[in-house]
């Protein structure tokens, strides 16, 4: 029983992570500057990181993951644009 649970949470934080690049690929519609986009990708990547360290003390790691990957994602953006003009 003890693996399905750790199956099941494996499971979903890869799909929450896979949510969370997806949406944070697709920065700006107007196709931001190089910078922009790769500072949204990594301010989600490390985000998510942050956020599901932090969910987990918790016991939260994927809520933590998804809310850490918008927030870096959004965050990361906006340094990258501000670098891009």
């Amino acid at each position: 029983m003890i693996t399905s649970v750790f199956t099941l949470r494996r499971l979903g934080l890869i799909a929450g992570l896979g949510v969370v690049f997806t949406l944070s690929s697709c920065v700006s519609p107007y196709y931001g500057g190089p910078n922009q986009r790769v500072g949204g990708v990594l301010g989600a990547a490390t985000g998510a990181l942050a956020g599901a360290v932090i969910g987990n003390q918790s016991d939260r790691p994927l809520e933590g993951a998804a809310i850490g990957g918008v927030v870096g994602a959004l965050a990361g953006s906006a340094l990258g644009d501000v670098q891009d003009e």
